[in-house]
């Protein structure tokens, strides 16, 4: 028989989980219509709560759990611990703690991670899902607090998730590189099926099409998001004789650049590149790199703002809420 769990019954009573909890911690006010019905959900369902489980509940940790995938070859690793400032920044203006966990990448260990905060007396739990595309979180957020998505979307709306408007930034820089006379552009990406990378190369082809310039498979450049496979692929992209490269991802961005300067290739009088994401270093490479600039601070802080709406009670529909991507232009294009 199926485990019946708190957001069943909350499904079933068409109210949020976390009515359903001040309902059985009387923790707030809960009108008795909205009472009737979740004790009659609980009643259908057969839903016995945990004595044990019900005391620690109604005890807050002011502790809010994030969950990023990290990997020690990836630059990523500042766009998700500014992101981690951005929610630290926050949380410690409403009197709570950040334990942050690392997936690595991998789904398993994203998935072992989540079964551990599941675990544990937390508030709330952030997560940028390694698999948004295929994987199903349903059954795996089985804890009794309010979670937000970030950086990528899952396949079903779960929560509230924020995102950032890539798929406009790359749109906006690949405009530039065709209205500076560029019709070979090269595009290098990791690997597709997370929301970040699928809209930024969906971007690129609606640029193309717009401009009525002819879509190319063989300029575009998938694979692993590391230095070395940059580096490659730039390679494989100036044998087709592009003009014009932008890079989806910031730390094969570095190998793209690397590769144009080992092989002396001028920047951008030969060949023109974007990046993605800002840095320091980008701002003193030679010449200093355009890039699609990500908010990621103020993605931390709104995701924060909204874990803490629901926290206070909030039943309002879960949205997905995008902040605006900017393109920085330097002297690379």
């Amino acid at each position: 028989m199926r485990n019946i769990r708190i957001k069943d019954v909350a499904k079933k009573a068409d109210v949020s989980t976390a009515t359903v909890s001040h309902v059985l911690n009387e923790t707030r006010f809960v009108a008795e219509e909205t009472k009737k019905k979740v004790f009659e959900a609980m009643k259908e369902l057969d839903y016995r709560p945990n004595s044990v489980a019900r005391s620690l509940r109604s005890r807050k940790s002011n502790i809010i759990g994030l969950l990023v995938p990290l990997v020690a070859s990836d630059t990523s690793n500042f766009f998700f611990m500014s992101i981690a400032n951005g929610i630290e920044q926050v949380l410690k203006e409403n009197g709570y703690n950040l334990i942050l966990s690392n997936s690595g990448e991998d789904l398993q260990v994203e998935q072992d991670q989540i079964k551990v905060f599941n675990t544990q007396l937390i508030d709330g739990l952030i997560i940028a899902p390694v698999d948004s595309k295929h994987h199903s979180y349903e059954e795996n957020l089985r804890g009794d607090f309010p979670t937000v998505f970030i950086d990528r979307q899952p396949k079903d709306l779960l929560s509230d998730t924020v995102l950032i408007d890539s798929g406009v930034g790359t749109y906006e820089a690949i405009e530039l590189l065709i209205r500076k006379g560029h019709n070979k552009i090269g595009f290098i990406t990791g690997p597709l099926g997370i929301t970040t990378s699928d809209e930024r190369l969906e971007a690129y082809i609606k640029a193309l099409k717009d401009y009525n310039l002819p879509y190319d498979e063989s300029l575009i450049k998938i694979g692993s998001a590391t230095f070395d496979s940059g580096h490659k692929l730039t390679a494989e992209l100036m044998k087709e004789e592009v003009t014009a490269i932008f890079t989806a991802n910031n730390v094969m961005t570095m190998g793209a650049v690397n590769y144009l300067q080992d092989h002396h290739i001028p920047i951008p009088d030969k060949v023109a590149i974007i990046g993605f994401d800002d840095y320091d270093w980008l701002r003193i490479t030679s010449p200093p790199l355009s890039v699609v600039k990500q908010p990621s601070f103020e993605m931390g802080k709104k995701a924060v703002e909204l874990l803490m709406e629901r926290l206070n009670g909030s039943e309002e529909p879960f949205k997905v809420y995008r902040l605006p991507s900017e393109l920085v232009v330097r002297g690379s294009c």
